[in-house]
């Protein structure tokens, strides 16, 4: 299973491609980075920026899911408002595409890779790093994107358990 995972932000969106063969139980990232988006560009420019990218990489890596980070609570109408449109730049690009999208929040992201949901930018990152065995830190965003990716992945395997213990196979 390969997953698109989307960390939204209108300058810098996280995204990364992960993958987990079906007989294995280890997640390999395909690749992670940032959409960046300059600051003479306008709103609807940098959503225009985000949708395009992230379509790039679906089209290069055919993901199978998209998993995005749901909306945080956050103090300014107006950067909830801008980051609900970057979000929903991501979502249209794997929607229009068919992909199904699940949506983590981000003290459940934090957890399911550091073990606590207040964790830091910095720890998320480090734990990213050592998780997947990468050789250097990736970049906070990207290394965001990364987790809400393994959320999924943890998610995914949470679920079967739980199907497989009420269907008596455990």
């Amino acid at each position: 299973m390969k997953v698109l995972s989307i960390d939204p932000g209108l300058r810098k969106t996280g995204f990364a491609v992960l993958e987990r063969k079906d007989d294995q139980n280890s997640i390999k990232a395909l690749t992670f980075g940032i959409v960046k988006s300059p600051t003479k560009l306008s709103q609807s420019e940098c959503l225009v920026n985000i949708n395009g990218e992230l379509n790039d990489v679906i089209q290069s890596f055919n993901p199978d899911v998209c998993a995005v980070e749901s909306v945080i609570y956050v103090q300014s109408y107006k950067t909830a408002i801008t980051l609900g449109a970057a979000r929903g730049a991501g979502i249209i690009a794997a929607a229009s595409k068919g992909i199904p999208i699940f949506e983590y929040a981000p003290k459940r992201v934090k957890q399911a890779v550091v073990g606590k949901g207040a964790a830091k930018k910095e720890q998320v990152a480090f734990m990213i790093r050592a998780l997947l065995s990468l050789s250097e830190t990736p970049p906070s965003d990207a290394a965001d994107a990364i987790a809400v990716g393994l959320a999924h992945f943890y998610a995914c395997k949470e679920n079967k358990q739980l199907t497989n213990l009420e269907a008596g196979k455990i």
